[in-house]
């Protein structure tokens, strides 16, 4: 019976226990809830998806799921990723989460359920560990813990970042790191520090980055709490450093890799030039601790979102004047608040936090380490014994009025508030501020009170923010994904060489990695500064972190083994697909590919001029230095430096319209770089070019940057002209093929009162000369025998001495190349495809891609962990 009994009392759960429950739980509950009433799936018709997580990260998590159940070879490198690219940079950003395991259990159209259930995971976690760090270090117990572990969890940069969802890891991450740094301060235990650091630096390096920034700053903060001697302090310091770079080598193995990968995209970037000035007037910060504080705009740039509740913000204020606190670590602890705060508005402090970057877009990422430093202040003061004099009250109060009256009297600055949130902010503001200052805390009903005012608030903050910000519906996700996914397959069963696709549709620049093909599009923060680069120069749109394959031409489809295209049926009334798979690009040149198949949405055609992955070419490519802007002209040397033939290097030639008529536009006389001006500003203006083919060769157009569709409505032959809407340097459009003796009509509507018309050029294409081009291409393929993601591997024949490998996968030093065996130098062409030297004759050619540094890291992290494992056990048998 005694035994009964005992089992019965070691089954109840611990007050403690129950409190870590109950912080976990809240904040999970309360974001669940409000998402199934929005009705995010699996719960209704809309979805967690919206910008970057919608656009970007989706696609990623697609990837991930196809990496690991079926392609392990493309965890290494990937031809989804744009014309090709390794992937270790991308998996140390985005992909690490432990919780994305998850996301193996979602195929398909349903992945989005994952990301709801990782997201509120994530939201949890946060919770979990602040509360599992407030009862290891602070007085706090049961509901105030639960209170202030979901004011963390839910803080303003948690619900405007939750779109971010790789970030979330760090808000759960901090505190375990923190309460590492605690113990190695405390007690000299030095592994969790060193363990949990090294998590979150293989987590996510860029958040990591910002923990260890604010790791130097906890250190001063403890160093001086806990300060007895300079001896000890120096002791104190070498233990800091010497866990702190443990911890970075035991990360290596990801962390070597990804600075490789950075060094070739993000760090060319890096700002190397900066003014000592304030980005915006510091007082406006006030305003993003009201609740609801954020909207749309405050996305691409707005000031650091702050919100961490009243109670949380007033008891981080009278922790400056708790005189339980020695005064040393009061002063330090302001002087950390003082830097944190001018690291949200002075730019070189800014910069520091995002490690020599301006954001672009969600401004101030590093401040989820002002909310923790906030909250874990107002923890340390706001216990049950906390009774603040009449002077903390008073000054208090005073900030808090000073604060409160400069929102409301500027509130036309700020767009994200409206007057009745400021009204709703002061009543929680007054409740909190007469809660923490009640001389009697020891009734039952106080910790319920401050339960329901704390987490309240911050619910409430949630539901106004989310409420300001559109999602992608679940149909508009899954049907467009099932129908690529439907496509592809098709494809792909029929024909298993490798070969890249094209398609006239796109949702996101990422639809390859969503749906499992090679590609040509790619939105990425790790994309090498090389590929938007060629992109640009070859007529497609670009980016510092994006390209997009919607205006290939024969000519570059060719080049690029794109022997599959997809284009989008024009459909009418109600059966009008714009919705279901929305048009990116005119492409009048399918005409010259032979069509496959058809279905109600979509006709699959066969490119029969793609090129192989790799041909003998002439020599000539490895010497070109191709500097126009002209993309034909761009497309035209390419090509003849492949074939050594000069003719091809006049591939297009330039073209005059047969007809130009103007309606309320001044004449002119030369249509190419000219600023066209309306008559009469306040009626529509408009300048239509009529052509009249003489022959069935392909036609294009040059737009110009400034020819774009904010500046002006595009009509090819009565309908829109379909165009991706972003590019920075000038684009080829497709507009007419085999359309001898037919009339082409493209109509320029002016939207402003003029337009230039920046390198607006007619070419033709000399079909024939380009098939004569691609036929001598195609005497001498690399006949490939073994192909994965990462390995490629075949037999070449050239029947010329000097000739090289010319391959379209895109250069790098991971890929090593043998020739017969032995292994032979690699080449960079037209700055960024790979070649390499043949003999003449036969040659086996084998090119295998390995990450740069990948061995280093793994080496050092191995070494690192062995000589962790070690010590630790000569410390446990010496004791």
């Amino acid at each position: 019976m005694a035994f009964l009994q005992d089992r019965k009392q070691r089954q109840r759960l611990s007050p403690r226990q129950l409190t870590l429950i109950g912080a976990f739980l809240t904040p999970l509950i309360l974001m669940t809830a409000y998402f199934i009433y929005r009705k995010m799936a699996p719960f209704g018709s809309s979805s967690l998806l919206t910008v970057d997580l919608g656009q970007q990260y989706i696609d990623f998590f697609a990837y991930m799921r196809r990496a690991l159940l079926h392609d392990p070879s493309s965890i290494f490198y990937s031809f989804a990723n744009g014309l090709g690219g390794e992937m270790l940079g991308t998996w140390a950003y985005y992909l690490l989460s432990p919780l994305n395991w998850l996301l193996l259990f979602f195929p398909g159209s349903s992945l989005t359920s994952g990301v709801f259930i990782i997201t509120v995971l994530k939201y949890g976690l946060a919770g979990l560990t602040f509360g599992w760090l407030l009862l290891k270090t602070t007085k706090q117990r049961g509901l105030f813990v639960i209170t202030f572990a979901t004011a963390y969890a839910l803080m303003g940069w948690s619900v405007a970042n939750q779109l971010n969802v790789m970030w979330l890891d760090a808000a759960y991450l901090l505190p375990l790191v923190f309460y590492g740094l605690y113990q190695l301060m405390h007690t000299g235990k030095w592994r969790p520090y060193v363990l949990w650091l090294a998590v979150t630096l293989i987590v996510n390096y860029y958040m990591a980055y910002m923990v260890c920034l604010f790791m130097i700053l906890s250190f001063v903060f403890l160093a001086v709490d806990r300060y007895t001697n300079w001896r000890h302090l120096a002791q104190q310091m070498g233990q800091f450093a010497v866990t702190s770079i443990t911890a970075g080598l035991l990360s290596a193995v990801v962390l070597l890799p990804t600075w490789w990968s950075l060094s070739q995209s993000k760090a060319q970037y890096t700002v190397t030039s900066f003014k000592w000035k304030f980005e915006f007037f510091p007082p406006k910060m006030v305003a993003k601790f009201f609740l609801g504080a954020f909207n749309f705009d405050q996305m691409p740039s707005g000031t650091a979102n702050l919100f961490i509740g009243a109670i949380a913000l007033i008891g981080a204020l009278f922790y400056f004047g708790d005189r339980r606190v020695h005064l040393r670590t009061r002063i330090t602890a302001g002087l950390i608040t003082i830097f944190l705060a001018l690291s949200l508005c002075v730019q070189p402090l800014d910069l520091l936090w995002h490690a020599g970057q301006f954001p672009v877009w969600y401004p101030y990422r590093f401040s989820f380490v002002v909310s923790f430093w906030l909250i874990w202040l107002a923890a340390q003061t706001l216990t049950i014994d906390f009774q603040p004099s009449a002077l903390a009250i008073a000054l208090v109060t005073l900030i808090i009025v000073a604060g409160s009256a400069y929102v409301a009297i500027s509130l036309k600055q700020f767009k994200f508030l409206q007057f009745n949130q400021v009204l709703l902010g002061l009543l929680f503001v007054i409740l909190a501020l007469a809660l923490t200052t009640l001389p009697v805390k020891h009734h039952w009903i106080y910790p319920i009170t401050f339960f329901v005012i704390g987490v309240t608030e911050v619910t409430a903050n949630a539901f106004i923010s989310l409420n300001n910000i559109s999602y992608v519906s679940q149909d508009e996700y899954g049907n467009y994904t099932d129908e690529l996914q439907r496509l592809v397959n098709g494809v792909q069963k029929t024909d298993n060489g490798f070969y890249r696709m094209g398609k006239t549709f796109v949702r996101t620049k990422g639809d390859a990695f969503q749906t499992g093909f090679n590609g040509g599009g790619v939105f990425s923060s790790v994309l090498p500064k090389a590929v938007p680069a060629f992109y640009g120069n070859t007529g497609n749109p670009d980016g510092d972190g994006f390209v997009a394959y919607s205006n290939g031409t024969l000519v570059t489809d060719s080049l690029l083994n794109m022997k599959y295209y997809f284009q989008n049926k024009t459909l009418s009334g109600a059966l009008s697909g714009a919705s279901m798979l929305p048009a990116s690009s005119n492409k009048a040149d399918l005409a010259d590919y032979r069509a496959l198949s058809q279905d109600h949405w979509t006709t699959t055609y066969q490119n029969p001029y793609a090129l192989p992955l790799g041909y003998a070419a002439n020599s000539q490519i490895l010497s070109l230095k191709d500097t126009t802007a002209d993309p034909a002209q761009y497309q035209a040397n390419w090509l003849a430096a492949l074939t050594g033939r000069q003719a091809d290097r006049h591939l297009y030639q330039a073209e005059n319209f047969d007809q130009v008529t103007f309606d309320n536009i001044n004449q002119q006389t030369k249509i190419t770089g000219a600023v066209l001006q309306k008559k009469n500003l306040l009626k529509p203006g408009s300048i239509t070019l009529t052509i009249k083919p003489k022959t069935n060769d392909a036609i294009y157009m040059t737009f110009g940057s400034t020819v774009n569709p904010d500046n002006a409505t595009f009509v090819l032959n009565g309908q829109p002209l379909n165009q991706y809407k972003t590019y920075r340097h000038t684009i080829l459009v497709s507009v007419a093929d085999h359309a001898k003796g037919k009339t082409t009509k493209l109509t320029v509507q002016l939207k402003k009162g003029s337009l230039w018309l920046e390198n607006f050029t007619l070419y033709r294409l000399d079909t024939a000369q380009f098939k004569s081009a691609v036929t001598q291409l195609k005497t001498s393929p690399w006949r490939l025998t073994k192909h994965s993601s990462r390995s490629f591997s075949g037999n070449i024949t050239t029947k010329k001495d000097h000739q090289v490998l010319n391959t379209s996968i895109p250069y790098s030093a991971g890929w090593r190349a043998t020739v017969n065996g032995h292994r032979v130098k690699t080449y960079k062409t037209v700055g960024m495809f790979t070649a390499l030297k043949l003999p003449r004759g036969t040659s086996h050619v084998t090119l295998s891609y390995w990450p740069p540094l990948f061995n280093a890291g793994l080496l050092l992290s191995g070494l690192t962990a062995l000589s962790l494992i070690g010590l630790s056990w000569f410390q446990r048998r010496r004791h």
